[in-house]
């Protein structure tokens, strides 16, 4: 749901709206405090819904216990989410990879202590990530409320109550078009979970997927830089410096998606062993390779495509897009490729790339297709629309 500030404060900044990224950064910690506690129960209730989803008892007790420490977390992501959307529009991307890196310092530096130093365990390592969590988010209020954005921090303001209905709709557009995507291979998780000699299926699996989202993490900053780069032309009124930003990125992120899927396709092995030294989990992850080089291959076109999307303000149209190709169309394909043909997390997975590229081809189309000078328009009257006006 953080991400429609990447929408409305990347398009005001373009329109030069200054003060309104302040009062947008505002009314999003408004909503997202109230869907997280609307959400809080799903954590706090977590292990037997995963028991009522068919998952192993001791599995889901362990998930239970992890998902009580990761309410914490949620409450952090509210402010963390927020303040890298606001900053990021004004592109000020120094700032959050400095924060950045001191976090992960700190992190390492905590997690070393209380894992390995006081032998702490899993509560240890909970704990460290729970106080990491919060270092970026302190970080991020001091630089805004000290002064690193005098142009568009004006302060707290009651009029970040107002039109938060707008706000909202564009919000929850957002917030549906991600968890589609994120719930997507959340799902294929699951499946496998209930298959014969589902331990190897998921150790493997699990393998593939933390690669898979080590890679996406270069896609994942080319949507950033797309989201910020489309929505401050758009409201800036430059449909012409918006198309040649599309065609850059996507062209970026596609050349190295293409040196990512060769080079796991010949160090493949190689890769397995540097997660795990167990002979059949290791051929498993093999087997699976071609899939996943596929699914890196995609990762490089589709994440950078929905940036584009978040910052032309799509967001609804992407949502019902992600809702056909990936639950209409890849979740019922992989059932039958995995369950009633037998190929088991292999036709699961298969069906469910089958949804990710026919997404990924809609999602070209549209960007195609677009009328970007019509674009301009739209975006000058959502900035104009919601626009305050300046305190006397």
């Amino acid at each position: 749901m953080a991400s429609a500030l990447e929408t409305l404060c990347g398009q005001a900044f373009g329109a030069k709206q200054y003060r309104m990224l302040g009062i947008y950064l505002q009314r999003s910690w408004i909503l997202l405090f109230t869907c997280v506690i609307i959400l809080l129960p799903l954590f706090i209730f977590a292990a037997p819904l995963l028991e009522l989803l068919g998952q192993d008892k001791a599995i889901a007790k362990e998930a239970g216990i992890i998902c009580l420490w990761f309410i914490p977390v949620i409450f952090s992501h509210i402010f963390n989410f927020t303040f890298q959307m606001y900053l990021q529009s004004q592109s000020k991307n120094a700032v959050i990879s400095y924060i950045s890196v001191f976090s992960i310092m700190f992190h390492l530096f905590l997690s070393w202590l209380l894992v390995i130093k006081f032998s702490w365990g899993l509560s240890g390592a909970m704990i460290a990530m729970c106080f990491s969590m919060w270092v970026p988010v302190i970080g991020q209020f001091v630089y805004v409320l000290c002064g690193g954005c005098p142009l568009t921090w004006k302060g707290f303001s009651w009029s970040a109550f107002t039109n938060l209905g707008l706000v909202a709709k564009l919000s929850l557009s957002s917030g549906l078009m991600i968890c589609l995507e994120l719930w997507y291979y959340s799902v294929l998780v699951l499946l496998t979970g209930n298959m014969v000699n589902a331990e190897i299926e998921l150790d493997a699996l699990s393998i593939c997927l933390n690669i898979a989202g080590i890679e996406i993490l270069i896609p994942l900053g080319l949507l950033a830089a797309a989201g910020v780069r489309v929505s401050n032309e758009l409201g800036a009124g430059n449909a012409k410096a918006t198309k040649f930003a599309i065609v850059n990125v996507v062209t970026t992120s596609s050349i190295i998606g293409v040196v990512l899927f060769i080079l796991f396709l010949v160090f493949q092995r190689n890769i397995a062993y540097a997660f795990t030294d167990s002979e059949p989990v290791v051929e498993a992850v093999v087997d699976l390779s071609p899939l996943l080089a596929l699914m890196i291959l995609l990762q490089s076109i589709q994440p950078v495509l929905s940036g584009v999307a978040v910052g032309a303000g799509w967001q609804k149209t992407v949502a019902y897009v992600n809702l056909a190709c990936y639950y209409l169309v890849g979740v019922p394909l992989g059932v039958i490729l995995g369950y009633l043909i037998g190929y088991q997390v292999k036709g699961i997975w298969m069906g469910m790339l089958v949804g990710t590229l026919i997404q990924t081809m809609v999602l070209c189309y549209i960007t195609w297709k677009m009328d970007w000078d019509k674009q301009v328009e739209l975006a000058r009257e959502r900035v104009n629309k919601w626009v305050l006006p300046e305190s006397p």
